[in-house]
């Protein structure tokens, strides 16, 4: 994952109506995926819904092979609302 950014930086050049929203519990975070191959390319962040993060692995040009990772815990974000 890239580091966070602001939503008015994202910019989509191509394939808009392949993105599939995805919302879960707190419905706080926006989770996109590609309708075709369920590729996850991007999601705006519930600890900040200004911030947005990209999967480095769908950047044209760059080989997340090749970049140190940091490891993150989601399970310990977790939030679980009643409905």
């Amino acid at each position: 994952m890239t580091p966070p950014f602001a939503a008015g930086e994202l910019k989509i050049l191509q394939g808009e109506e392949a993105l599939m929203l995805y919302q879960f519990n707190t419905r706080t975070a926006k989770h996109y995926f590609c309708k075709h191959c369920g590729i996850y390319p991007f999601h705006q962040t519930r600890m900040n819904p200004q911030l947005w993060r990209v999967n480095i692995g769908c950047l044209e040009g760059v080989d997340p092979y090749t970049l140190e990772a940091g490891v993150a815990n989601g399970a310990s974000l977790s939030v679980v609302e009643d409905a």
